[in-house]
């Protein structure tokens, strides 16, 4: 987080995108910091409100020496604040937070899945793939038309867009995994970098390791403070030594490692964790 800035952000746009809101913040000494990945810890309900506890977004791009963009969700009470929002308005932000996607050190076949709103930072992260000399496959899901985010912006930046839907209102019929076995064949994929709900996340981590592919997710955990405080984020990550420990999404990650994440452990604290409390203990 060493390059994390808190600041007085003007809101430079707001717009509507399908079920979500586009927001543009002036940020002239962020922007450049940004890699994919990242995120922005926004404050909400302006000076004085009992909303204490800021949101955390991807950030979906970034214009060097200029402007961040995020793509949010008017889900409670603090999203439909700030996507109410006018252009002009003062906003304080914190970024760029947390660890980035690993990028390969050379051209290997990329796989980029996203459920909804989790399509936020691919755009950025299939053109630095790109750039690097990786082909890029991506798969867009959501439960409707509605809900799918970037399909435009994808089929510029990426080398093949799948779409899929739940109830089949554009694209496959289905969801993002039914997708992933022919998207790793095709270029046979060895990376496969996810966002978006954390079944999602689980599924796509187990499915890329069964197909032999190396996974990085962007987990969707509560992020209240941004800058590893207040112990909200935390999950169960194996470590290279074997060892589970109970890790801050929002410092640690939001990008981890598919395979070490203990999904099926997530919101608990494991008995064989480091530190975990002992049952029947003083």
């Amino acid at each position: 987080m060493s390059n994390a800035q808190q600041i007085k952000s003007i809101v430079r746009s707001i717009d509507p995108v399908g079920d979500y809101f586009h927001i543009v913040f002036d940020a002239p000494t962020i922007a450049e910091h940004v890699e994919p990945g990242h995120f922005v810890a926004v404050a909400v309900g302006g000076t004085g409100s009992g909303m204490l506890l800021r949101r955390a977004f991807s950030i979906h791009n970034a214009t060097a020496g200029d402007s961040i963009e995020v793509i949010v969700a008017p889900h409670g009470q603090g999203t439909q604040w700030l996507t109410a929002v006018s252009a002009g308005q003062e906003v304080d932000i914190i970024a760029p937070l947390g660890k980035p996607f690993l990028l390969p050190n050379r051209p290997v076949g990329c796989v980029l899945v996203a459920g909804g709103y989790g399509a936020a930072p691919m755009g950025m992260l299939a053109r630095e793939l790109r750039a690097r000399g990786c082909e890029v496959e991506v798969i867009l899901g959501a439960a409707t038309q509605g809900k799918l985010f970037g399909v435009l912006e994808m089929t510029r930046d990426a080398d093949n867009v799948t779409v899929t839907t739940d109830d089949g209102s554009s694209g496959l019929r289905g969801r993002v995994t039914d997708a992933l076995p022919d998207a790793i064949a095709r270029i046979n994929g060895q990376a496969v970098y996810a966002c978006g709900p954390m079944p999602m996340l689980q599924a796509v981590a187990e499915m890329s390791k069964a197909h032999g592919a190396f996974s990085q997710t962007a987990v969707e955990e509560s992020m209240a403070c941004g800058i590893g405080v207040c112990m909200t984020c935390v999950l169960p990550v194996i470590g290279d030594d074997g060892i589970t420990r109970m890790v801050r999404s929002c410092v640690e990650g939001p990008c981890f490692r598919g395979d070490r994440v203990r999904w099926n452990d997530v919101h608990t604290v494991p008995a064989d964790a480091l530190g975990a409390p002992v049952v029947g203990g003083h």
